[in-house]
């Protein structure tokens, strides 16, 4: 599964693929609407990667103040863009 498409059509199956990294997890279980399952999978690691999803994640959640903490340890700046459209550019930048 290497497009947003088929990705966003594996929200259909119980589980996300097990070969996905931790980032593509999180924002599987995301588009799945568990939200603690995706904070789950990047909440203990470090690196710039997991932050960006961290930070969308609090975006999300509403918590600006957390989100732009994570937006700055993942190098990035808060999106004036939808939360769709984050999602799908966080998904397609991982796959």
């Amino acid at each position: 599964m290497n497009t947003l498409a088929a990705f966003k059509e594996s929200l259909q199956h119980s589980s996300p693929e097990t070969h996905h990294s931790a980032m593509l997890k999180s924002l599987w279980y995301d588009g799945k609407g568990d939200w603690d399952k995706a904070h789950a999978q990047v909440d203990q690691l470090n690196d710039k990667d997991a932050a960006w999803v961290h930070a969308y994640l609090h975006r999300k959640e509403g918590d600006l103040w957390n989100a732009d903490y994570w937006y700055a340890r993942a190098k990035k700046i808060r999106p004036s863009s939808s939360l769709q459209e984050e999602w799908e550019n966080l998904v397609e930048q991982f796959l």
